[in-house]
């Protein structure tokens, strides 16, 4: 069976609540590594979600991604939306008028109106899609922190901050091994 949403949307949910109640940016590659998935999926699908005005960025060593609003005004519908382009639950194909039956060309009442099932799949849809708007990026991270042990956010925290720390110890070594080069003979 194939899923509706694939793994773009897992990846940035989980992403995402990394970011709720988080002060500092935080890069997708940390993001990436932290939770051992593609860093060139994440870094791919993160720029969606800022053109969508749920995500800053900013640069620099200190740089990375912000939720650009409150995690309780960011739904989870906003965030599937944006990573999966508001694809739809079903696709008709109309199959209802093609009955051999019917020979070349169907009676009006085959095809007349929505078809049944596709009048399903629709209610099915907007229930879906009202649960995933009624549900905050919030909602989420709490269920998530409640079951998570109380020192694991902020092990999480320290250990995005000791990637900062890194990335700027690894650019300051770097900038003072150029400088100490002398030029190519």
């Amino acid at each position: 069976m194939t899923s509706l949403y694939g793994a773009s949307t897992e990846y940035v949910l989980h992403s995402l609540l990394w970011l709720v109640d988080n002060p500092e940016p935080v890069s997708s590659l940390d993001l990436a590594e932290l939770q051992d998935i593609p860093a060139a999926f994440v870094a791919k699908q993160l720029p969606k979600l800022e053109k969508e005005g749920l995500l800053t960025a900013s640069e620099g060593l200190r740089g990375g991604y912000r939720l650009a609003r409150p995690a309780d005004e960011i739904s989870i519908l906003a965030v599937v939306d944006a990573v999966e382009g508001g694809k739809s639950l079903f696709n008709c194909q109309e199959i209802r008028g093609r009955c051999a039956l019917f020979g070349q060309r169907p009676p009006e009442w085959a095809v007349q109106g929505v078809c049944g099932i596709h009048a399903v799949m629709l209610r099915a849809e907007q229930a879906m899609r009202r649960e995933l708007a009624q549900t905050s990026l919030a909602d989420l991270a709490a269920a998530v922190r409640n079951k998570a042990p109380s020192p694991f956010i902020g092990e999480a925290h320290a250990w995005f901050e000791e990637r900062i720390q890194t990335r700027r110890t690894s650019r300051v070594r770097q900038r003072k091994r150029s400088r100490t080069r002398s030029p190519a003979a």
